[in-house]
């Protein structure tokens, strides 16, 4: 869909530079990826089973919620260095986004979690997604895991 996107921008006289593709994403950072999922899954299922009732959706189990973080999950939650390499494999994937937005708020998490999950987002998650698109690392990051 993407590479749609940028054909389509181009053929109508765009510049490659002017296509950008941000995302939008649930998640969560905590200090351990296993802290991350125990944390974030209460709220992230009560949320999402409620949804659920009004759309025909059966209740989130845990395995669900297990396999959507996974490495290929739609979902970012886990340690630093675990949401980077997920932020990474999706830049790849994707082909250069632009931005991400992050979030936090589905799981009702208390305000001091989040605000550490913010903290780890900019003193951990940002500096290694940063040096690894500098460096042309990410793919090299992504293959040893």
């Amino acid at each position: 869909m993407i590479d749609r996107y940028r054909e389509a921008g181009l053929r109508a006289g765009h510049s490659p530079d002017q296509l950008k593709v941000g995302i939008h994403s649930l998640g969560y950072v905590a200090d351990s990826a296993s802290k991350a999922a125990n944390e974030f899954f209460p709220g992230y299922a009560r949320s999402f089973s409620e949804i659920g009732k009004e759309r025909g959706w059966p209740p989130v189990t845990r395995a669900h919620f297990d396999a959507l973080i996974g490495p290929t999950g739609a979902l970012i939650v886990g340690d630093p260095e675990t949401v980077a390499e997920k932020i990474l494999h999706t830049n790849d994937s994707l082909g250069d986004i632009s931005r991400l937005t992050f979030q936090m708020s589905v799981a009702a998490l208390p305000h001091a979690k989040l605000m550490h999950a913010i903290e780890l987002l900019g003193t951990r998650v940002a500096p290694l997604v940063r040096t690894a698109l500098a460096s042309g690392t990410a793919k090299a990051l992504l293959s040893t895991n």
